[in-house]
């Protein structure tokens, strides 16, 4: 990922929820499949449905973009939260500039950062609430689609 280095991230029960029941595209390994046959999703393709809806640098709606889900989260973590500002930019795959510092932290904060995110998902996705996006995914074949 960043830095060339491994990041692992640990999923809410939400995050699993949404995987487990998002519909599987046939001979397509990727969660979340592009339009080029056998490659994923573009990096870019957030920021293209945000502009769609009128959001974006200079949109309509708002000037949103998907950095901003980033720091939306982190001003949660400083502000709201008792995690320290360690494990926030952990979770964000932030280096330590600090050469020293980096030399010594060998760990990843992984059981901390579960619990964070975990916390997160919570707040933003309320487990009790059913969501737009879980009732549509209810609809779908839970199995597989297939597009020709």
């Amino acid at each position: 990922m960043k830095a060339n280095r491994e990041h692992r991230v640990p999923l809410s029960s939400q995050a699993m929820d949404l995987l487990h029941n998002v519909p599987r595209v046939n001979g397509n390994n990727h969660i979340f499949p592009g339009m080029k046959a056998g490659r994923p999703l573009s990096n870019m393709s957030l920021l293209q449905f945000m502009r769609g809806l009128g959001y974006g640098t200079h949109g309509e709606q708002g000037n949103y973009v998907p950095h901003g889900f980033r720091s939306s989260f982190r001003d949660w973590t400083g502000e709201v939260t008792s995690y320290p500002r360690d494990v926030a930019e952990m979770a964000l795959a932030h280096t330590i500039e600090n050469k020293v510092e980096a030399a010594y932290r060998r760990g990843d904060l992984f059981e901390k950062r579960r619990a964070m995110m975990q916390e997160w998902a919570d707040f933003i996705i309320p487990k009790s609430k059913p969501t737009l996006l879980s009732l549509e995914l209810k609809k779908l074949n839970k199995n597989s689609i297939t597009f020709n």
